[in-house]
C-alpha cells in the first residue's frame, strides 16, 4: 500500500490512461485482476465546459473501486473549470495530461508541450489544486527532445504547487514509443522528490516492474500497453511486487473467458452496435499468439454483433 495525499492505493500497480483504450470497461477489467489504481482516458477540458455528452460519458467512474481522471488543456482557467467538474463527478484524484506526444494535442499548446513552459506548467498545477479538494497529479514525459530535458524540472515544480504526486514516462515527445524507456529519469526525479513518483515506460512483464523499482527506487508502477488483452499482468505483477511470488501466466481458456466478460461489459456500458466495434481491437490482443491468430483476427473484424463474436471466441476453447 502507498498514499497519495490522503488517498489510499492497496497496491504499487496502476493502470496507465490509454486513449481509445481505457474506458470503463477496461478500468473494470484491470481492477479485477488487481489493479491499485486505473486512469481514465484523457479528457479533454473543453467537452468538460461544454457539457458534451461523449466527454461526460468518458468520465463515468461509478461503480469503479478507484479511478483517477485525467484532464488535458492548455489553458489555466478551462482545466480548472474542468477539475471542478469532475470533482463533482466523483474523481477522487485528478490526473493532469502533460506527456501526451500526438500531433493534435501539442500543436493546441496541450499534453507534452506544456513540457517547454515550466512556468505556464506550475501555474495550472497551483490552481487547479487550489480549487479542489482531491489530490492532482501530473503525468509527464522525459521533455519535448533531447535538447530539452525537463521532467526534474516540472517535477519540482509540480511539488512546489502542491501537485501530490508524478508520473514520469522516460521517453522524449520526439520520440513517441520508439527507442527505450530512460529509467534513470525517473531514478533522479525520484531522488528529488518527497512526494510519491511513479514509474511507467517499458513495463512488459513482471520482472520488468520489479526491476524499474529496485533502479528507480520508484513508489509504485503504471503499466500501459503491455495490458492491452492482458490484464493478467495486474496480477501477475501484484503478487511480485507485494508478495514476492511468481505465478503461472493466464491459460488459453482464461483469456477466452475474460475476453468475453469484457466484451460484455463493453456491451452493457456502451451498447451493442458501438461496444461490438471498438471491442475488436481489443479481442485481437486477447488472441494474439494463439494458434490461428491471424485468420482469428480477420473474422473479428469482419463481424457487426456481440454474438458473432461470442461464436468466434467459443471456437477457441
Amino acid at each position: 500500500m502507498f498514499f497519495i495525499k490522503d488517498i489510499a492505493i492497496s497496491n504499487r500497480v496502476l493502470a496507465a490512461p490509454l486513449a481509445g483504450v481505457s474506458d470503463k470497461a477496461f478500468r473494470m477489467m484491470a481492477e479485477s485482476f488487481g489493479c491499485g489504481l486505473a486512469c481514465s482516458e484523457m479528457i479533454s477540458d473543453k467537452g468538460l465546459i461544454y457539457n458534451q455528452a461523449r466527454t461526460r460519458a468518458l468520465a463515468d467512474i461509478s461503480g469503479e473501486r478507484l479511478t483517477a481522471i485525467q484532464i488535458f488543456g492548455a489553458e489555466i482557467e478551462d482545466m480548472v473549470q474542468a477539475a471542478i467538474i469532475v470533482e463533482k463527478m466523483g474523481a477522487k484524484i485528478i490526473d493532469l495530461n502533460m506527456g501526451c506526444p500526438t500531433p493534435k494535442i501539442v500543436r493546441n499548446g496541450e499534453g507534452a508541450a506544456l513540457m517547454r513552459d515550466i512556468g505556464k506548467s506550475a501555474a495550472m498545477i497551483r490552481e487547479v489544486t487550489a480549487a479542489v479538494k482531491v489530490p492532482v497529479t501530473v503525468k509527464m514525459r522525459k521533455g519535448w527532445d533531447e535538447n530539452s530535458n525537463t521532467c526534474l524540472a516540472l517535477a519540482l515544480a509540480a511539488q512546489e504547487a502542491g501537485a501530490a504526486a508524478v508520473t514520469v514516462h522516460p521517453r522524449f515527445r520526439s520520440q513517441f514509443f520508439s527507442g527505450h524507456a530512460d529509467w534513470d529519469a525517473i531514478k533522479e526525479v525520484k531522488k528529488h522528490l518527497t512526494i510519491p513518483v511513479i514509474g511507467n515506460g517499458d513495463i512488459w512483464k513482471a520482472e520488468d516492474a520489479l526491476r524499474m523499482m529496485e533502479h528507480t527506487n520508484c513508489d509504485a508502477v503504471m503499466i500501459g500497453r503491455a495490458a492491452m488483452g492482458n490484464p493478467f499482468l495486474f496480477r501477475e505483477t501484484v503478487e511480485l511486487l507485494e508478495n514476492g511470488r511468481q505465478i503461472p501466466q493466464a491459460t488459453v481458456r482464461e483469456r477466452i473467458d475474460t475476453a468475453v466478460r469484457h466484451l460484455q461489459l463493453a456491451c452493457q456500458f456502451k451498447g451493442e452496435a458501438v461496444a461490438t466495434r471498438e471491442m475488436r481491437k481489443h479481442l485481437a490482443w486477447y488472441t494474439k499468439g494463439l494458434p490461428g491468430a491471424a485468420r482469428i483476427r480477420v473474422e473479428i473484424n469482419q463481424t457487426k454483433t456481440q454474438q458473432e463474436l461470442l461464436t468466434i471466441l467459443n471456437k477457441l476453447m
